[in-house]
Formats: structure tokens, sequence, C-alpha cells
């Protein structure tokens, strides 16, 4: 069953929409609503596919979302760093960097990884 994107993703996605039509009926319908639902693949590990894809693209303005989903499909904070280090031998140093100042922009006031709480809410929002 597709997951209901919270009220700041449906957001996100009515705005684009305004532009692209077609590009959400296309992420909604095709991404999230038959990639995302095949059993050959468990939510948690596309969630991993798709965070390391994104960190090795360096594709960071989509992983604030992803990261979240992650975490939804219970993805552990401690996996998502482990994912972010790991990356950073096959990827470069670079893209490991980027994708760590991207999830902590939003973390907590000592300047560590985000809380679950923050993970979870604040720029988590974002995906489409």
């Amino acid at each position: 069953m597709a997951t209901v994107p919270s009220p700041a993703v449906a957001a996100a996605r009515e705005k684009v929409r305004k532009v692209a039509p077609k590009l959400i009926d296309l992420t909604e319908k095709v991404v999230f609503g038959d990639v995302w639902e095949r059993p050959g693949l468990a939510k948690r590990d596309r969630s991993l596919i798709t965070v390391a894809a994104l960190i090795a693209l360096n594709r960071t303005e989509q992983l604030p979302g992803h990261l979240r989903r992650a975490i939804d499909n219970g993805v552990t904070q401690d996996e998502l760093v482990e994912v972010i280090t790991h990356l950073a031998f096959y990827s470069g140093w670079p893209t490991a960097m980027s994708s760590n100042a991207s999830t902590c922009s939003f973390g907590s006031a000592a300047g560590g990884l985000p809380t679950a709480s923050e993970w979870r809410s604040t720029a988590m929002n974002s995906y489409i």
C-alpha cells in the first residue's frame, strides 16, 4: 500500500504540480505508486538504495526527504551515517561531505546529528 504523504510533502507536490503536472502524476503513480510498492525489495531496502544513489550522484536537494522516508521505513540514523561514510570511498569525499552537511544543516543546536524527532520533522518534509 502506498504511503500517504505528509502535509508538507503534499504541499510541495502541489507547488510543482502547478508548473509540471505530469511530473507529479508520474511521481505519484509510477515512482511511489508502482516502483516503491513492488514486492521484490522491502521499502527499507529501497530507501537505503535511494539514499545511496542520491549521495553518490550528489543530489542533495532530494536527500532530506528521502532520509525522512528511510527513517519512516525502518532505517536507523546509525545506518544512514554508515551509508554516508561508506560512500565517501566509492562516490568521493565531496559527495559524502555534501550529503552530511545537508543532513546536519537542520541538526541539533549542539551542531551534531539531528535527533530522531528533528530528522522526522524540520527539513525532512521536503521530498516530492
